[in-house]
């Protein structure tokens, strides 16, 4: 019998995001107010070795601006190509063929993926047993445990406390916790500082929603120097490219009154549009992110009738404990004013 494809690969699908053009397009949680004006710059200056030579082995230009930035040791840094290969990474590292991932569902739809790449077997916790009692998350004995946070697709934030006490309950030797950030810009809170400090701890972040440098594909993990090593050892070299990297490094160093302004733009524009949708029977699930799930009876054809009309959202259909739902990216208030006209409210 061939053994290729692996039998545990048979079952994998591809990612496969909707990813038609639309006149207003509010289904993937990107920067809608742009890229950083800083990294457009750096971009625009690349020199002729910048595309030929290989860049940094592993990212040590971009952890320094990282460390600098975030207030951390370089060495507790790793880069990566968007904080997915990061993920990937991790779990590569932290678990061995035939381990478990734990994880709340609904949450972010490639973390089963990355569970089963890996060899690695998915144990989703029931949302409402898990965020009420985080040991919930130690059933199955993992050796991973993702949390998102705030989470994507729901928006919701788990208090600092909750993740304590999971911290608590996971224990010294027990699984890595691992705290996907990539929204946390948008939430005013942050546990990166913590993970330098905590060998059970690994934050993941990402330069692709505040920063709008999605295309650019550069994230980044914050832990204690020894976990970090490990991942280094499971991501391998030339990961975040010279382009990307001089443009993740301009914006880094540009100080944060342009960021700044995106988040604070992105919350009040979050804040009307749930408002927006409330008033008109249709209310959104508490955000702390950059975009709103509204439950809807049916999301694939309200995301169809809305495609229609120019705007895309992205349907979630059957999420566990929330069922039929769809996700809105919050941009600047004139697009937002769009998806209100066309949203089919009779």
């Amino acid at each position: 019998m061939s053994r290729f494809p692996r039998p545990d690969y048979r079952a994998l699908t591809r990612y496969a995001p909707d990813r038609r053009a639309a006149p207003v397009d509010l289904s993937d949680n990107t920067n809608l107010w742009g890229a950083h004006p800083a990294a457009r710059r750096a971009l625009a200056r690349l020199a002729d070795d910048d595309l030929r030579r290989y860049p940094d082995v592993y990212g040590e230009t971009l952890r320094s601006a990282i460390g600098r930035r975030f207030g951390v040791d370089a060495a507790c840094v790793v880069t990566g190509c968007g904080s997915d290969d990061l993920l990937d990474s991790v779990f590569r590292a932290a678990g061995p063929g035939g381990g478990c991932v734990a994880y709340v569902e609904p949450t972010f739809s490639m973390v089963e993926t990355f569970a089963r790449m890996n060899g690695m077997r998915p144990a989703p916790a029931a949302r409402d047993e898990a965020l009420a009692d985080p040991a919930r998350l130690l059933d199955d004995q993992p050796d991973v445990i993702y949390v998102c946070r705030p989470n994507n697709p729901t928006g919701e934030l788990q208090p600092a406390a909750w993740v304590d006490a999971l911290l608590d309950a996971a224990g010294g030797d027990g699984p890595l916790v691992v705290l996907d950030e990539a929204y946390a810009d948008f939430a005013g809170e942050s546990l990166l500082a913590r993970a330098a400090g905590s060998p059970r701890l690994v934050v993941v972040r990402t330069l692709s929603k505040a920063f709008g440098l999605a295309g650019l594909r550069v994230g980044f993990t914050v832990s204690t120097p020894d976990v970090a090593a490990e991942v280094e050892k499971s991501r391998g070299p030339y990961k975040v490219t010279r382009p990307s990297e001089a443009g993740a490094v301009a914006a880094l160093e540009a100080g944060t009154a342009w960021t700044e302004r995106v988040i604070a733009e992105t919350r009040r524009n979050r804040e009307r549009l749930s408002e927006a949708l409330a008033r008109r029977g249709t209310p959104a699930l508490p955000s702390a992110a950059n975009f709103v799930l509204v439950p809807v009876p049916d999301a694939a054809e309200l995301a169809r009738i809305l495609r229609e009309r120019g705007v895309a959202v992205r349907p979630f259909p059957g999420l566990p404990e929330i069922g039929d739902a769809v996700r809105i990216s919050v941009g600047p208030w004139p697009l937002l004013e769009r998806l209100l006209e066309a949203w089919p409210w009779t």
